[in-house]
């Protein structure tokens, strides 16, 4: 299930091809691991140069799991079943399309564990036509290209200061799963992946037979666009130069568990070409079968399967970024799996005003850990979706993102630090790391006080700058604003009823300087002003005579 669990989805579907009602979906799981052909000492027989780097970076030994479905056993199941979808070396399984007379013929086999149903009704379909409407419960908001109004996104985490450090994610390459990449191949926003070849490959595991993942859905057209979008005048994310894996996983026409399996499979797909970050807006708790659901109890990190998948990506030295649900509530554990992952970045929503979105789950996980583990704009976040211009969407599925991007640029910086360093600095950078909660986990990280984590060993405070607007009152002319330690900042006035006036943003050379404003268009009176710079954000009171 995308995390858009209160979005209604209407969908036009034309097919041709289908087959019958009676073949289901199956996981065939082996007893053993047979091994006659791989030497764990000889890493290279079956991990690719990239997969074997990051392991020797992270101090990670190859191990069983790294080792692929035994070819004996593929050559006894595949006559027995209608398709084999794909094996998955870390479960030790595969994934196959069979009816129950095949099902039992499969429970004979004598390394055979067990065959358990995770999809019904299974159809191979061409699609010939297929649309999409997307009914999010937040309002939608088509928006000019002309318009640059993703500051506030930005600013929140730091962004412009990492590009400043010239840290754009370039060298990293990011996996995006989701349920489809439409229109991606048509946004002016997104065009330079194409034109510089940023998108290594692309797979749908959903419909193995297709080779085309743009199309279905924009949810992850949107998702990619918060990490990869570089067009000043619409939109600019923080790691456009990054290399992208896009993944098909969630199939938006049913929800079954298969769907687990999917992101697994996508999992060690990522990790064989050396994926260093999985980005993934996807949730699961509550399926078409209930008897799949995973009860609040089972949200312990270690029985979703989704969720083992996640830690396993994690234990290979691969960064999870997960959105951590929109159930909302104030009461204990509304998560959706694989938020409840151990080794991973879980991912919550806040408002505008700093405030918890009231969608974002809570923790924690059913054993006690602290979920979510960090916060990103998540209430009307500007994004691309559709062909024609950016609009503003809602959900921790666009948080996420963010903090993908931001975990890119910094690794991009910092390429010594482990997956785990990487995930303790962004914590400590945190807004409440002091006072870690379920409902805001460690709060909104920072770029500058995560990048410089390390200079002492310890998290790092930015300097306190004491802000001072002069002249004031004024004369309507120039205004000098010391303020923060960053070097730009949003620039607001209003009135006193409230009604913004002019919106804007500040630059300076040097945060030893103050910023300075025209005011040349603005009469006598009373005024409010409000500077914004990450998290900080200040509202002070301005005469101009």
């Amino acid at each position: 299930m995308a995390n858009y669990s209160k979005i209604y989805l209407t969908f036009i579907l034309i097919f041709v091809s289908l087959m019958g009602f009676g073949q289901d979906r199956y996981v065939v799981k082996y007893k053993y691991k047979p091994n006659s052909t791989f030497n764990l000492n000889e890493p290279e027989t079956f991990l690719t140069p990239k997969a074997i780097e990051r392991r020797e970076k992270e101090r990670i030994l190859p191990d069983s799991t790294d080792l692929p479905v035994s070819p004996k056993y593929i050559q006894q199941v595949k006559p027995l079943v209608k398709r084999v979808n794909y094996h998955l070396k870390w479960f030790n399984a595969s994934v196959v399309v069979a009816d129950e007379g095949q099902v039992a013929d499969l429970e004979k086999l004598p390394f055979v564990k067990e065959v358990e149903l995770i999809a019904n009704k299974f159809h191979e379909q061409e699609i010939s036509a297929q649309s999409s409407i997307l009914k999010l419960p937040l309002k939608i908001k088509l928006k000019s290209n002309t318009e640059e109004d993703y500051a506030l996104q930005n600013n929140l985490l730091g962004i412009p200061e990492m590009h400043q450090e010239g840290l754009t994610g370039n060298g990293l390459t990011i996996a995006v799963f989701d349920a489809g990449f439409l229109n991606t191949d048509k946004i002016d926003g997104m065009k330079h992946l194409f034109d510089n070849n940023q998108i290594i490959t692309a797979r749908d595991f959903v419909t193995p037979w297709s080779e085309n993942v743009f199309r279905s859905e924009t949810h992850g057209t949107s998702s990619l666009s918060l990490i990869a979008a570089n067009d000043q005048n619409t939109l600019v994310s923080g790691a456009y130069d990054a290399n992208y894996i896009l993944c098909i996983t969630e199939d938006v026409s049913s929800e079954f568990r298969v769907e687990e399996y999917n992101w697994a499979r996508a999992a060690e797909y990522a990790d064989s070409l050396g994926v260093d970050i999985i980005n993934s807006s996807l949730g699961y708790n509550h399926f078409d079968d209930p008897a799949m659901n995973y009860s609040k109890e089972a949200l312990d990190g270690k029985t979703a399967v989704i969720s083992q998948a996640a830690f396993m990506a994690g234990e290979k030295g691969i960064l999870v970024v997960s959105s951590v649900g929109n159930s909302g509530g104030n009461t204990n554990t509304t998560l959706t799996a694989p938020a409840d992952a151990k080794g991973i970045l879980a991912v919550g929503a806040v408002t505008l005003d700093l405030n918890r979105a009231s969608f974002s789950s809570v923790g924690p996980t059913a054993d006690g850990r602290i979920k979510p583990d960090l916060m990103a704009l998540g209430d009307g976040v500007r994004l691309w979706r559709v062909q024609n211009g950016t609009s503003t969407a809602s959900g921790t599925s666009f948080s996420a993102p963010q903090i993908t991007a931001l975990a890119a640029g910094i690794w991009q910086g910092r390429p010594h630090w482990t997956k785990d360093e990487l995930i303790d600095y962004l914590l400590k950078s945190g807004s409440q790391a002091e006072n870690p909660d379920s409902y805001f986990g460690y709060g909104i990280p920072d770029f500058f006080v995560a990048y410089q984590g390390e200079i002492t060993g310890e998290e790092i405070v930015p300097e306190k700058f004491e802000t001072v607007i002069y002249p004031n009152p004024t004369d309507g002319n120039q205004l000098y604003i010391k303020f923060g330690h960053m070097d730009t900042c949003d620039f607001t006035i209003y009135d006193t009823s409230g009604k913004v006036l002019a919106h804007n943003i500040l630059y300076r050379s040097s945060n030893k300087i103050p910023y300075e404003a025209s005011l040349t268009s603005f009469s006598s009176g009373v005024y409010i002003i409000q500077l914004s710079e990450g998290i900080l954000r200040e509202r002070h009171k301005l005469f101009i005579q």
